[in-house]
């Protein structure tokens, strides 16, 4: 047994020293300095600066871009495609992108997946687009007039770079103060410059965003409605990706396929993620199929979960349980609309711990926040040498 352990442990340990030489093999190559993520993580970088880095497949002028299939991956996969170095984007590549984005009048729900790694996307856009995936209905106007700085009821180019301006300002200013002991114990400040000129720099070039809002001569302006088609599709969009990936091509998909969805976000250990598609399976032995649009439905209710939650500390002051019917108000009540009584019967066989037909509802706002997340929820893990023990002492429990 002791030999099979150490074999175990040894076994953890050169297969980690493996991964780790993988990881050095799958970075891209910078073009000046050390640009990578594991380069960065000790520099005070946020979360989603780390994972914008990540998932960034394209560099313009020194600066890091998303391309838009970079994007439906960052949302949808828990890691980027393999590659050997990020690609260099030239003028001639931009006036190619120009030509095959398409016009405002001709979005759609699979847009981003038509131009694929034919278009560029900032960091302070990354930002925009995240916001619009967690976005309720009635959050679009709210978006709209944020941009709107002159209330005509128009967004125009001007307007909408005035707003990237102060995400770019929030983030540098936050940056350079959290970067001030490093800047003081280095010789130079050369880090500190790469680090602003990889996100955001000061030159100006027109992404796929600024094609498809305002024209290719940027004089077009952007109405409310627009706005309103382009935030749906683009919800609609992520949502179907990962509908397909489930449904393989047929109209609905499983119960349990729905399970694993709403889950796959969260921070569950994972025997309790087998918990709860176990009791689903053993409550739905024969299950009838969700189809696209009652998927859609929860998804779009999820966006407002926030007002879900005060509407059930209203129903239950004394936080008690709720039934199948309390659930529907407070849905039509915080929506305006109404979902399938089958995929509420569902949801309800997920997470009701002891089949009584009640719902513990803060059991099920704290799950459903993580899948809002989307993986951007930041959780410390372990690294390097913690990371190796973490794995040995897993490998010795499974042996025991």
């Amino acid at each position: 047994m002791y030999l099979y352990g150490t074999a175990v442990a040894a076994s953890a340990y050169f297969g980690w020293k493996w991964l780790e030489k993988q990881a050095v093999v799958q970075a891209a190559k910078p073009t000046r300095r050390v640009t990578d993520e594991l380069s960065l993580r000790g520099l005070k970088l946020n979360h989603r600066e780390r994972r914008f880095i990540k998932f960034a497949s394209a560099e313009y002028q020194g600066q890091l871009y998303m391309t838009p299939q970079d994007f439906i991956e960052s949302v949808t996969d828990s890691e980027p495609r393999p590659r050997l170095k990020r690609r260099r984007i030239f003028e001639k590549d931009l006036e190619r992108f120009a030509q095959e984005t398409p016009i405002l009048a001709k979005g759609s729900p699979d847009m981003f997946r038509n131009i694929f790694d034919k278009g560029i996307i900032s960091y302070t856009e990354y930002l925009f687009l995240l916001s619009i995936l967690t976005k309720p209905q009635t959050g679009f106007r709210i978006a709209f007039n944020m941009f709107d700085t002159d209330g005509n009821e128009r967004v125009d180019k001007e307007e909408f770079l005035v707003l990237e301006k102060i995400f770019s300002t929030a983030r540098r200013d936050r940056l350079n103060r959290a970067l001030e002991g490093a800047v003081k114990s280095s010789d130079t400040g050369d880090d500190v410059e790469v680090l602003e000129d990889e996100l955001q720099k000061s030159h100006v070039v027109d992404t796929t965003l600024l094609l498809h809002f305002f024209g290719r001569k940027g004089k077009q302006d952007l109405k409310f409605e627009e706005f309103q088609m382009f935030m749906e599709n683009l919800q609609t969009e992520v949502l179907e990706i990962e509908f397909n990936e489930f449904s393989k091509g047929l109209p609905a998909i499983t119960e349990l396929d729905f399970a694993k969805i709403l889950l796959r976000y969260t921070y569950l250990q994972s025997d309790q993620y087998e918990m709860y598609l176990e009791r689903l399976l053993d409550r739905i032995p024969e299950g009838k199929g969700i189809t696209f649009s009652e998927f859609k439905s929860f998804c779009q209710f999820l966006n407002t979960l926030d007002d879900f939650a005060i509407a059930m500390r209203m129903y239950t002051l004394a936080d008690q349980p709720i039934s199948q019917e309390e659930f529907h108000r407070a849905v039509k009540i915080c929506t305006g609309a109404e979902l399938s009584p089958h995929i509420v019967d569902t949801v309800f066989k997920i997470f009701d711990d002891d089949g009584d037909g009640q719902l513990s509802y803060k059991e099920f706002i704290a799950i459903m926040r993580d899948r809002l997340h989307r993986g951007f929820k930041h959780t410390s893990r372990s690294e390097g040498w913690d990371a190796f023990k973490q794995c040995v002492k897993s490998e010795m429990k499974a042996v025991v």
